[in-house]
C-alpha cells in the first residue's frame, strides 16, 4: 500500500486553470451459419479486444486478481483487459447475460481500483476534485461522479462512497487506477492522505432480480439489504466485508469489497448459496452487453480525456453550483455554446451484423460520427450501440446509417435506456 505525501497547502488556485466489441452467441436463426464464419468472427473479436484496449493495457505483465485460479478452475476463457487477465465468459455470454436479467450472476471486479481518501478537510478537498456534490452524501452513501482535467475532459468516471465523516472510498476503473492516484496526489494537501489499497483488496458484483434471497443466504435472514447507493460493513465468516447496493447492469444488486485473502471464500460461498436461484459466474462479455443495453458508458470507449460529461449526456452528475472544481470553467463554456458532438444510443432497424466500435455513422450520405460501443443485444436480439454524432443530428427518432464492412445499414437513434424491463 502507498500513502500519498502531503504538500504544505492546497492548490485550489490551480483547479480551474482539466469497449471492447464482444462476440455473442448467435441467435437461433443464425446458428446454421458456417463454423468457418464463426471462427473468423472470433478471431476478429480477439483482434478488436487488443486494438481497443491498446491504450488501457500496461506494458508490464498482466496482473491476476485473487480469483484468477477460480476462473481457470471453472473453465473461463481468459483475456487481457486493462492490464489484468480476466474472464470474458465461462459458458456463453448470452447465458450469463440472461442469468443476470432473470435470476442472478456474479462478476469478479477485483481489477477495479480502490483508493482511500481521509483526514481533516477530505470532504472539502474531494469536492474540489470531483464533479458531483459530496456535501450531499451522508456517511454510508455513495454517488457516481467524474474526475476531470482542466479542459473538462474525463480522466475517469467512478463511484465515491462516504465511509466516515472525513473518510472516503473511491472505486475507479482498472486502467485508470495509477493515473487517478497520481492526479489526486498532485493536488493533495496536508493533513489529507490518499492510499491505493487496490493490491490488497478485491471485489465482486452480484447482480440480478434474486439478489435479495442470495443476500440473506450470505449474510443472514435478519440482515437487511442496504438502501440503493448505500454501503455498509457486515460480518462474513469471521471477517468483515463492505456491501454496497450499486452495480453496472441495470438490475438490482450489490458490490462487495473485501481483503484479497477473503476473495475465494466469499466467491465460493456466493456460488454455493446461489445454486437454488440458478446463479452463474459471469465474465466481461456479459458485463459489457448488460451495461450497453442500459446505455451505461465504458471508460476508454465512450468516455476519455478528449470527451466531456456534457457531450456524453451525463450532465446530471455535475454540480456547477459548486464554486470550485477542476474543469468547472471549461464545462460552463461547453454548456453555454453547446457540445460539438453528443453520445447517443441507437438500434439497428434490420437483422444483420452487429455494430462495432469505430464504425462510421452516416446521415443522407454525410458522415456525422462514429460508433464507440456496439453489440448484439441478448435481451432485444437486435444490434444496438452508442455513437458520438454531430449535435445537429443527435435527436431521438433520427434515422442514421452504420457502415459495416463497407455496407451501410439503417438504424434509429433511441431514447435511453435501450432495454426496459417489462412490467410483471
Amino acid at each position: 500500500m502507498r500513502k500519498g505525501e502531503s504538500s504544505d497547502a492546497c492548490h485550489f488556485e490551480d483547479l480551474n486553470a482539466p469497449t471492447f466489441p464482444l462476440l455473442l452467441d448467435r441467435g437461433e436463426d443464425e446458428r446454421e451459419e458456417s463454423k468457418l464464419e464463426a471462427a473468423s468472427d472470433y478471431v476478429a473479436f480477439l483482434r478488436n479486444i487488443c486494438l481497443s484496449l491498446v491504450s488501457l493495457v500496461n506494458e508490464a505483465a498482466p496482473k491476476r486478481t485473487p480469483l484468477y485460479d477460480e476462473h481457470v478452475r471453472l473453465g473461463a476463457k481468459i483475456v487481457p483487459f486493462a492490464g489484468w487477465l480476466m474472464p470474458v465468459q465461462y459458458t456463453s455470454i448470452v447465458q450469463e447475460h440472461q442469468a443476470v436479467r432473470n435470476t442472478v450472476g456474479i462478476f469478479d471486479i477485483s481489477h477495479m481500483g480502490q483508493l482511500i481518501v481521509e483526514g481533516a478537510g477530505a470532504r472539502e478537498w474531494l469536492n474540489a476534485m470531483l464533479t458531483n456534490n459530496i456535501d450531499k452524501l451522508d456517511v454510508g452513501m455513495g454517488q457516481y461522479t467524474f474526475l476531470l482535467n482542466e479542459r473538462g475532459g474525463i480522466i475517469d468516471d467512478l463511484i465515491v462512497y462516504r465511509i466516515g465523516d472525513q473518510k472516503f472510498l473511491l472505486v475507479v476503473n482498472a486502467a485508470r487506477t495509477e493515473d487517478d492516484f497520481a492526479w489526486l496526489q498532485k493536488y493533495l494537501c496536508a493533513p489529507i492522505q490518499i492510499e491505493n489499497r487496490s493490491a490488497n483488496f478485491g471485489g465482486v458484483a452480484i447482480q440480478g432480480p434474486r439478489i435479495g434471497e442470495l443476500f440473506h443466504g450470505l449474510f443472514g435472514k435478519d440482515i437487511e439489504l442496504p438502501p440503493r447507493n448505500a454501503i455498509v460493513d457486515l460480518p462474513f465468516d469471521g471477517t468483515k466485508v463492505s456491501v454496497a447496493r450499486t452495480g453496472y447492469t441495470g438490475e438490482d444488486g450489490i458490490e462487495v469489497f473485501f481483503r484479497a485473502n477473503d476473495a475465494v471464500k466469499l466467491w465460493n460461498a456466493a456460488l454455493e448459496k446461489g445454486k437454488p436461484f440458478g446463479i452463474k459466474p459471469c465474465g466481461l462479455g456479459a458485463r459489457d452487453t448488460l451495461r450497453l443495453e442500459m446505455c451505461y458508458p465504458l471508460n476508454g470507449s465512450d468516455l476519455s480525456p478528449e470527451r466531456n460529461p456534457i457531450g456524453a449526456g451525463l450532465g446530471f452528475f455535475i454540480d456547477v453550483t459548486k464554486p470550485n472544481f477542476i474543469g468547472r470553467d471549461a464545462l460552463l463554456r461547453i454548456k453555454e455554446i453547446g457540445p460539438r458532438e453528443k453520445l447517443v444510443p441507437f438500434r439497428m432497424k434490420n437483422k444483420g451484423p452487429p455494430p462495432r466500435p469505430h464504425y462510421a455513422v452516416f446521415h443522407n450520405g454525410e458522415r456525422i460520427g462514429e460508433v464507440t460501443s456496439g453489440t448484439l443485444s441478448p435481451s432485444l436480439n437486435w444490434g444496438v450501440g452508442m455513437a458520438y454524432v454531430s449535435a445537429a443530428h443527435a435527436k431521438i427518432g433520427a434515422e442514421i446509417e452504420i457502415e459495416i464492412r463497407g455496407q451501410k445499414f439503417p438504424a434509429t437513434i433511441e431514447k435511453k435506456p435501450l432495454y426496459k424491463k417489462s412490467a410483471s
